[in-house]
């Protein structure tokens, strides 16, 4: 286990226990592990240690994995949309968190619209993946709802989170972002089962 996955457990642990725990025993050890967490966290990441408190802090509630919304289009040809990332520079479905009151097919349009200026249709849920929390993948687990979509609107323009908009073969792709590789080669799958 590598130590930003490590730090996550800790910190859901310790999270997740002040939110059950009626001890105030119990409530100290909590607030020192997520003292300790922070620090590490800050250490490994650059961040102040403070700020790395105050994000875990706005997380309420029983902690679980991050859940997002992705969209599989494809052109006639079997290429995949895939936007270019502003932030790193690699290649992804268009995606997105899931708000709260939120459906994943609602989040998916959602996302696409926003990132792309396309409007899309989920045509079938292609299916529910799973990412550990891990150094280079990020600080928390997620899981991802992938939708195969089409087009019914719009006009692809670049955004602040999409540098560039265009089709892919998935075999072309100079740099996936993540796993999103893994996520276009299960909708290209069932694509062609369709």
């Amino acid at each position: 286990m590598d130590l930003l996955a490590l730090l996550d457990e800790i910190r859901i642990l310790a999270q997740n226990g002040l939110e059950y725990t009626e001890d105030e025993f119990d409530r100290r050890r909590y607030e020192r592990l997520l003292e300790i967490v922070s620090e590490s966290y800050a250490d490994t990441l650059e961040l102040p240690a403070a700020e790395v408190r105050r994000r875990f802090s706005r997380e309420l509630g029983h902690i679980t994995p991050k859940i997002g919304a992705e969209a599989a289009v494809f052109d006639s040809d079997g290429g995949i949309l895939l936007i270019r990332r502003t932030d790193d520079g690699t290649w992804c479905l268009p995606c997105g968190w899931i708000d709260p009151h939120e459906m994943p097919e609602e989040a998916v349009v959602r996302e696409t619209l926003e990132e792309t200026g396309l409007g899309v249709r989920p045509l079938s849920l292609v299916g529910v993946f799973g990412r550990s929390a891990g150094a280079g993948l990020g600080p928390h687990a997620i899981i991802s709802v992938l939708y195969l979509c089409e087009i019914v609107g719009g006009a692809a323009t670049p955004t602040e989170e999409a540098s560039e908009i265009r089709y892919w073969g998935i075999d072309g792709v100079p740099a996936w972002h993540e796993y999103h590789e893994q996520l276009a080669r299960a909708a290209a799958a069932a694509r062609a089962e369709r």
